[in-house]
């Protein structure tokens, strides 16, 4: 886990802090795998938000149907498939 973290952390420069719909995934991806410590949680809730905030901030035509589908699979796994 703590190899990944350090790997991914060349990636966060790369994040677009002006565009809220950008870094807030990012971010809730990062927290996520951090407080779970499971990178798998962390990744379905950003791809469960990028959609989402997408689609609150009117930027629908940003998103593709595959996008779209993929967040609902997730929500699917939280819904249904985490253990309680």
């Amino acid at each position: 886990m703590i190899a990944v973290g350090v790997l991914m952390t060349g990636s966060v420069r790369r994040i677009n802090f002006d565009d809220l719909t950008e870094w807030v995934p990012a971010f809730t991806t990062i927290v996520m795998m951090l407080f779970t410590y499971n990178i798998a949680n962390g990744l379905t809730t950003g791809l469960i938000a990028y959609p989402l905030l997408k689609l609150a901030a009117g930027r629908v035509r940003e998103l593709h149907v595959g996008q779209i589908i993929l967040a609902l699979l997730c929500a699917a796994y939280y819904l249904f498939g985490l253990p309680h």
